[in-house]
């Protein structure tokens, strides 16, 4: 992360009661191709923007790696089990999914098949939003940024549509969802 929008969002992120204690302690996550993402990366900087505390509207932290070597269901249960027991002191639920095996059950839950992701970046790029299309893990010089779409969406509090794997309604139950808790975000409709 070096310019300058990259250095704000480090910044923010870093004085996250919720996510700084993970990037602190990354070492706890020890899983291959790992992230921190989505949702809790996007609400904190929304919140910072609109003056709320950084962790209003947030219910759960996302974390994404990807390991195509071992894509079996109790695998990452187990992950996701040692994972939240080493960050219990934090007040929300931690969220572990292996991005190698989502493929697997996908179709079941959303009603439409996906083709296998290659790598976490691979199944960045399919997120809902732009705002939302964001991961960041510790690097040797502050954080490492997987933003595909890049970040000013999500620094200029703008919700667009990734319709590269969701279907109308998916976006407008998140916006729904969202404008309750941050009524002064961009939405950009799926038409738009």
């Amino acid at each position: 992360m070096e310019d300058a929008l990259s250095l704000r969002l480090q910044a923010i992120v870093q004085e996250s009661p919720l996510l700084s204690p993970i990037l602190r302690n990354w070492e706890k996550i020890a899983l291959p191709d790992c992230w921190l993402v989505a949702g809790a990366v996007a609400q904190t900087v929304w919140n910072h923007s609109f003056g709320l505390p950084l962790t209003h509207g947030i219910n759960d932290v996302d974390i994404v790696y990807f390991d195509a070597g071992d894509l079996s269901e109790g695998a990452e249960a187990e992950h996701a089990l040692r994972i939240r027991s080493s960050f219990s002191d934090l007040p929300v639920w931690i969220d572990v999914k292996n991005e190698a095996r989502v493929h697997l059950w996908y179709e079941e839950k959303f009603k439409y098949p996906i083709a296998p992701y290659t790598s976490a970046a691979d199944a960045i790029t399919t997120f809902p939003t732009t705002a939302t299309a964001v991961g960041v893990q510790p690097g040797t010089n502050g954080l490492e940024l997987c933003a595909p779409y890049g970040i000013s969406d999500l620094l200029k509090l703008v919700v667009r549509p990734i319709k590269k794997q969701i279907t109308r309604d998916i976006y407008k139950n998140k916006i729904d969802r969202w404008v309750v808790s941050w009524p002064g975000l961009k939405i950009i409709g799926w038409d738009e």
